[in-house]
């Protein structure tokens, strides 16, 4: 496998044929990530500052990072016909996801260009239709709840659709760098 488009097509792949634990995966973390999504925005709800918005951003990507790698180290095993592997997952993630971003930086880029596509594509119309395009890319400024659940629902729904993506792309790329150059083939345990 050589190239960015060959991982993320493999990537794409291998989700087709291991659907339910890749999706499993991104479930669990998409809901435990839905619970600090929301409660980050609670301090700044009606706060008109670009700077609590911007740092509520920096919070959300923080967490979302935390749950995209944990899915990385809990999918590990897939490419192997192997399952899921919950416990060690975020060391094993971060490992794998380390190694991928110094080994393959294109590939990860591309896994992140066709992740955050089409999770805007989920997001970004919901969003803007319940909160107004100035408060999806600027402050909250006290949106309506009902407006808020919807965009929070859309943001779980491409969280789940999403995190397998870039997940196995760095999975793949990890194990890439790895065979290419004698390593283990789970550059995030070190088996």
């Amino acid at each position: 496998m050589t190239g960015p488009v060959a991982v993320v097509r493999a990537a794409l792949r291998l989700l087709v044929r291991s659907p339910g634990p890749a999706f499993l995966a991104a479930g669990a973390a998409a809901l435990v990530n839905a619970v600090p999504d929301v409660l980050r925005h609670l301090p700044v709800w009606s706060s008109p500052s670009l700077a609590a918005a911007l740092a509520v951003d920096l919070v959300g990507f923080l967490t979302g990072l935390a749950a995209q790698l944990w899915v990385t180290g809990a999918v590990a095993a897939l490419p192997d016909g192997g399952g899921l592997r919950p416990r060690g997952a975020l060391g094993r993630g971060a490992g794998l996801a380390w190694r991928a971003v110094r080994t393959a930086p294109s590939a990860v880029a591309a896994g992140v260009v066709v992740g955050g596509g089409i999770s805007a594509l989920i997001t970004v119309p919901v969003s803007v239709a319940a909160l107004g395009a100035e408060h999806v890319l600027g402050p909250l400024d006290t949106p309506a709840a009902g407006a808020f659940a919807v965009a929070t629902v859309s943001d779980v729904v491409a969280t789940w659709g999403t995190l397998p993506i870039l997940a196995l792309v760095l999975v793949l790329a990890a194990r890439a760098a790895g065979a290419r150059a004698g390593g283990s083939s789970d550059p995030g345990t070190g088996q």
